[in-house]
């Protein structure tokens, strides 16, 4: 089962579970899809979009479940991120784990990614 993560702030993605879809973050929304990354791409992400934030999840979603909506597109440096041309719903995601953030600023992932 190939998957794709989304960094959010818990009490954001909290109302989302609650809603029963996620719509996006506000730069999601501004963007037209919302952005996801590969597990290799995950560190960039973090650092560049959250760094020092604490309170944040991590998510794993279901590539699978997701459909044409799902596109891989360039992005920084060519790389190709996954992004959704579509809400989220709840059924695609695999699991939320927190996001913990060192006393370095630095957001330690679980083990694995």
């Amino acid at each position: 089962m190939p998957l794709i993560y989304k960094i959010s702030p818990a009490n954001a993605w909290r109302d989302a579970e609650a809603a029963g879809v996620h719509t996006g973050a506000p730069v999601d929304l501004a963007d037209g899809f919302i952005h996801f990354s590969a597990a290799s791409q995950l560190r960039e992400t973090a650092a560049k979009h959250f760094h020092g934030q604490a309170d944040l999840l991590l998510i794993a979603v279901e590539t699978d479940a997701l459909g044409d909506a799902l596109k891989w597109e360039p992005s920084r440096g060519g790389a190709l991120f996954p992004h959704l041309y579509a809400d989220l719903p709840m059924s695609a995601v695999v699991w939320a784990k927190p996001l913990s953030l060192g006393d370095d600023g630095v957001h330690r992932f679980p083990e694995g990614l």
